[in-house]
C-alpha cells in the first residue's frame, strides 16, 4: 500500500479537535498515533475498495449470466389499528415487492441500524423472526424508541423510474409494469457499472495526497467573494450579476508553478499537463475577468496559480504540508447544464464548501445538491454568507440549522465546526473574528481531520453502496428462496404425475389397440351371424328380418300371379336390406359402448387439469353418406361398377330392393323345373324335407319335356314341345310311354295350379335370390359375398370411429405428458437456478459483512 503524507507538525501549529486532542505530556506521540491511524484506515479503505469492486463485478456477471437481478422496493405496512406508529420492537415489519413485478409481495422484517452508524438493512422472512420479535424485551422508559426515518431504499442504485410529464407519477409501478425484467436488469447493470467507475475515482482520491475543496452554491450567494476572502485578495471577478461561469481551480504558485502567477485555460478533450503547453492556453491574472465575460456560454476549466504571502499557519494554499486547490464553481441554479456539471464534478473532490445566502436560505437546487452530496460526503462545510445584513439573526440561524438537519444530519451533528455564519465582503475588506474562526475550522477540517474530510466520503460511499448491495441481494435472496420453494412444490406435484404417465403410456396404447380390435371383431361377427341367418331365412321363403314395416304379399289369384312373384321378390330383398340396417344398428350400439370405454380410459390415464375431449360421438352419423367432390368421384366410380357396399351403392342409399337386376322377375320364379328335376332325379341334397307332390310330379313332367326339347320352358318352347309331342305320338313305340307321362304332367299341373303355387313362389323366389347373391359373390371372390362385404364394411366403420377416438386420446395424453415433462424440467431448472442464487446471494451478504469489518464501517 502507498503511504499518504500526513502533517505531523500540525499539532504544533494549531490545536487538534477535542476528540483528537493529545495528552499534555505526549503531543508528538499522539500526532504519531493519529498519523498511523490515518494510514491504517487509508489502507483498510483501499482494501475495502478492491473487495467492493470484486463484489460489484461478480454482481454484474451474475446479473447477466445466472440470474436476472430484480429491483426491490419495501413498502410501509400499516398496523391493524390503521395507525403507522413505530412499534416498540427493533425489527420493523414491512412488505417487500419488486418494481418489475408489483404482484409479488412478501412480508419482511427490516432491522434499522444504531444511531450514528451507516445504515444496514437486513431482510428476513416473517416466519423466521416473528418469534424472536415477540420475545424482544421492551425498552426502558427513559430510552428513546428506535425508529426508521424512512422506508428502506437505495442510495446509489436508485433508479429514476417515473412516468408522465415532469415525473408526475410518484409510483414507479406505472412504468415498471410495462418493462420486462431484463430491461430493469440492464438499467441496474448500468448503475452498477457507473458505481464501479466512481469507486475507481475514490481510489484515486484516497491515494492522492492533495485535497480538492469545491466552493459552490446558488447564484449571488457570494462564492467568489468568499474565495477572495480566503485568499485575502481580489482574484475572482465580483459583480452583482452572475460572473463565475467556469470552474476556476486555485493552486499555490510557489509549490506547483515555480512561483509564477498566471492562468492556464485547459483545452477541452486533452489531458492537462503543466509541463506541456499544448494542453492549455496561458493568460494573466488581470485577464481573468475578461476571459469569463467573453466565454460566458462556454464550459471552461481554468487553473489559477497564486502566491499567498501569509505564513503557513494562516494560509490554506501555502500551508507547507498538503497541496490544496480551491475550486470556484458556477452557480447551481444558473442553468441546467452548469448545474449538472457541478453535480458531476463533486464526485472528484474531497471537501464541499457550500455557500448559501442568509437572505434566501436553501433553494430547491441547493436542497437537491446537498441531499445528493450528503449521501457520499457525509460532512459538508457550510458557509452562511451575508449574515451581518440580517436583522433577526437568531431566527435566521435557527431556520438554517433546521434545514441543514434535514439535508445533512452528519453536518448538523458537527454544526459547531462545519456551519459558519459570516459576511465575506466585510472579511475581505477588514477581516472579522467570525471569518477567522471559519478559516481555522476549514484548515482543521481539511488538514487535521483528514479522516473526516478525505477518508470519510469514501467510507460513506462504501457504506451506502454496500447497504444497497445488501438490500438488493437480500431481497433477491428472499425471491430466490420463494422460487426455490415454489419449484420444489411444483416438482412434488408434477414429478409423480409424469412418472405415472410414463409408466402407463404403453398400457394405454395396448388397451386402445385391444379395444379397437375386439370391438371391430365383435361388430363383424354379429353382422356375419345376423346376415347369414337372414339369408337362410330368405332362402326358405321367409323374411330376412321380422318387422311390422315389411310383410309378404297375399296371393291375388291366378290372374295376378306375375305381379305376386314381383312383390314377393321385392319384399324378400327389402327384408335383407332391413337385416343390413339391423346389423348397422347393432354395430352402433357396440361402438357406443367402446367409445364410452375410451372415455373411461381417458379419465383413468389423463391427469387432472387436462381438458377432456369435446368430441361428441353421434352413432347415427355412422354409415352415412359423405359429401364433397372426392366423395362424389368415389360414388360415380362405384355406381358404374355396381358394387354393393353400405347397404347398396355407396352414398346413394340403394340397397338390394332398389337394384334393377335383383328385381327382375322370370317364369322360373313361378315354375322352377330345373330345381325340382335336380331335387328328385339328382342327389337331392338341396332340400331333404321336400315331399313328392303334384307339384313335384308336374315339375318332373315339365322337366322331361324340357329335356326332350332341349329348351327352357317358355312360350316358344311350349309350342315347339307340342309339335314334337305330336311327332312322338305318331310313333308307335313312343306312344307306349308318352301316354302315362302326359297324364302325370297334366295331373301335376292341375294340382300345382290349385294347391301349391301360392305357397311355393316365396320359397322359389327366396331360393333364387340366395342363389343369385351366392353366385355373385363367387364371381367376384370369396370376400365379395353379400355377408362378407357387409361384415367388412361394418367392421371398417367401427374401426374408423374407434381409431379417431383413440387417436384423440393418444394425442391428449402425449400433449399432457410433454407439458408435464416441460413443467418438471422447468421446475428442475428453476430449482437449480434458485438454489444457486440463494447460496450466491447469501455468500455476497457474508462478503459485504467482511468488507464492512475490513473498512471499519
Amino acid at each position: 500500500m502507498s503511504q499518504s503524507y500526513f502533517p505531523l507538525s500540525l499539532s504544533r501549529s494549531m490545536p487538534l479537535p477535542a476528540a483528537e486532542a493529545p495528552e499534555e505530556h505526549s503531543t508528538h506521540s499522539h500526532a504519531e498515533d493519529v498519523k498511523e491511524a490515518y494510514i491504517a484506515k487509508k489502507d483498510r479503505l483501499l482494501n475495502a475498495i478492491d473487495e467492493t469492486q470484486v463484489v460489484l463485478s461478480d454482481l454484474r456477471k451474475f446479473n447477466k449470466e445466472e440470474w436476472v437481478v430484480r429491483y426491490p422496493q419495501v413498502l410501509e405496512q400499516p398496523s391493524a389499528s390503521g395507525s403507522s406508529t413505530t412499534p416498540r420492537h427493533k425489527a420493523i415489519r414491512r412488505s417487500l415487492s419488486f418494481q418489475d413485478e408489483p404482484s409479488f409481495q412478501a412480508d419482511v422484517i427490516v432491522s434499522p441500524s444504531a444511531k450514528g452508524m451507516a445504515r444496514s438493512i437486513s431482510l428476513a422472512s416473517i416466519s423466521d423472526v416473528e418469534s424472536e420479535e415477540t420475545e424482544e424485551p421492551e425498552q426502558e422508559e427513559d430510552e428513546a424508541p428506535t425508529a426508521v426515518d424512512e422506508i428502506p431504499d437505495f442510495n446509489v442504485f436508485r433508479l429514476d423510474l417515473k412516468l408522465g410529464a415532469h415525473g408526475s407519477s410518484s409510483s414507479p409501478a406505472a412504468l415498471v409494469s410495462q418493462l420486462e425484467k431484463n430491461s430493469i436488469a440492464n438499467l441496474l447493470d448500468e448503475r452498477i457499472s457507473s458505481s464501479m467507475e466512481h469507486i475507481n475515482k475514490l481510489r484515486s482520491r484516497v491515494e492522492d495526497t492533495s485535497s480538492k475543496v469545491l466552493v459552490t452554491g446558488d447564484l449571488n450567494a457570494g462564492k467568489s467573494t468568499f474565495v477572495n476572502a480566503l485568499l485575502r485578495r481580489e482574484v475572482m471577478p465580483i459583480d452583482q450579476q452572475p460572473c463565475t461561469t467556469a470552474f476556476c481551480e486555485v493552486h499555490d504558485a510557489m509549490a506547483e508553478n515555480g512561483g509564477k502567477e498566471e492562468v492556464h485555460i485547459l483545452k477541452e478533450g486533452i489531458p492537462y499537463s503543466i509541463i506541456d503547453d499544448s494542453t492549455f492556453t496561458r493568460a494573466g491574472l488581470t485577464d481573468l475577468e475578461d476571459i469569463m465575460s467573453e466565454n460566458e456560454n462556454v464550459q471552461q476549466v481554468m487553473k489559477v496559480y497564486l502566491k499567498d504571502a501569509r505564513e503557513p499557519e494562516q494560509s490554506l494554499l501555502s500551508n507547507g504540508l498538503v497541496d490544496i486547490s480551491l475550486i470556484d464553481a458556477p452557480g447551481l441554479n444558473r442553468d441546467i447544464f452548469k448545474t449538472t456539471a457541478v453535480f458531476a464534478r463533486q464526485e472528484e473532490i474531497d471537501v464541499i464548501v457550500y455557500v448559501v445566502s442568509a437572505e434566501n436560505h436553501f433553494t430547491l437546487s441547493a436542497k437537491e445538491f446537498l441531499t445528493t452530496a450528503a449521501k457520499e460526503k457525509a460532512y459538508i462545510f457550510i458557509v452562511v454568507n451575508k449574515y451581518e445584513g440580517i436583522r433577526d439573526k437568531a431566527k435566521c440561524k435557527r431556520l438554517v440549522l433546521e434545514q441543514i438537519r434535514q439535508l445533512s444530519p452528519r453536518t448538523y451533528e458537527d454544526a459547531e465546526d462545519l456551519v459558519h455564519f459570516v459576511d465575506a465582503s466585510a472579511a475581505l475588506q477588514n477581516g472579522t473574528p467570525a471569518f477567522e474562526e471559519l478559516e481555522e475550522s476549514l484548515r482543521s477540517f481539511v488538514l487535521v481531520k483528514r479522516s473526516k474530510s478525505k477518508l470519510m466520503p469514501v467510507s460513506t460511499y462504501l457504506a451506502n453502496i454496500l447497504s444497497d448491495v445488501d438490500f438488493l441481494v437480500g431481497a433477491n435472496a428472499i425471491l430466490a428462496q420463494v422460487e426455490l420453494d415454489r419449484a420444489k412444490e411444483d416438482l412434488k406435484r408434477a414429478r409423480p404425475v409424469l412418472e405415472k404417465m410414463q409408466d402407463c403410456c404403453g398400457s394405454l396404447s395396448n388397451s386402445l389397440e385391444n379395444l379397437e380390435e375386439d370391438t371391430t371383431a365383435r361388430s363383424q361377427k354379429m353382422t356375419t351371424e345376423l346376415l347369414t341367418e337372414a339369408l337362410e331365412r330368405v332362402g326358405q321363403g321367409k323374411l330376412g328380418a321380422d318387422s311390422t314395416q315389411i310383410t309378404l304379399p297375399s296371393f291375388p289369384g291366378f290372374m295376378g300371379i306375375w305381379n305376386y312373384a314381383k312383390d314377393v321378390r321385392r319384399a324378400l330383398l327389402a327384408s335383407l336390406d332391413l337385416a343390413v340396417k339391423l346389423a348397422e344398428d347393432q354395430a352402433r350400439t357396440i361402438t357406443t359402448d367402446a367409445v364410452n370405454q375410451v372415455s373411461k380410459l381417458a379419465d383413468e390415464h389423463l391427469p387432472e387439469g387436462v381438458e377432456r375431449s369435446r368430441r361428441v360421438f353421434m352413432p347415427e352419423a355412422m354409415f352415412s353418406a359423405r359429401a364433397g367432390a372426392k366423395g362424389l368421384r368415389r360414388k360415380s366410380s362405384r355406381l358404374s361398377s355396381s358394387a354393393v357396399v353400405a347397404g347398396g351403392l355407396h352414398g346413394l342409399g340403394l340397397g338390394l330392393a332398389q337394384r334393377s337386376d335383383m328385381l327382375e322377375t322370370t317364369v322360373l320364379d313361378i315354375f322352377d323345373a330345373q330345381y325340382h328335376f335336380h331335387l328328385h332325379f339328382g342327389d337331392g341334397k338341396e332340400d331333404e324335407d321336400a315331399s313328392v307332390s303334384a307339384l313335384g310330379m308336374f315339375s318332373v313332367g315339365l322337366g322331361a319335356l324340357t329335356m326332350v326339347g332341349t329348351k327352357a320352358v317358355g312360350f316358344p318352347a311350349i309350342i315347339e314341345g307340342f309339335i314334337r309331342l305330336s311327332e312322338m305320338l305318331g310313333n308307335e313305340s313312343s306312344r307306349k310311354w308318352a301316354a302315362p307321362l302326359i297324364g302325370a304332367a297334366v295331373i301335376g299341373a292341375g294340382a300345382y295350379l290349385v294347391l301349391e303355387l301360392p305357397n311355393t313362389i316365396p320359397r322359389t323366389v327366396g331360393r333364387r335370390i340366395k342363389a343369385s347373391l351366392v353366385k355373385e359373390g363367387e364371381l367376384k371372390g370369396d370376400d365379395a359375398s353379400f355377408v362378407s362385404v357387409h361384415s367388412v364394411r361394418v367392421g371398417r366403420e367401427t374401426r374408423k370411429v374407434l381409431r379417431l377416438a383413440s387417436w384423440d386420446l393418444k394425442e391428449r395424453f402425449r400433449t399432457a405428458m410433454e407439458e408435464r415433462l416441460r413443467e418438471v424440467k422447468g421446475a428442475e431448472d428453476m430449482e437449480h437456478k434458485a438454489k444457486t442464487a440463494v447460496e450466491w446471494f447469501r455468500g455476497v451478504e457474508h462478503k459485504t459483512s467482511e468488507v464492512r469489518v475490513l473498512a471499519g464501517l
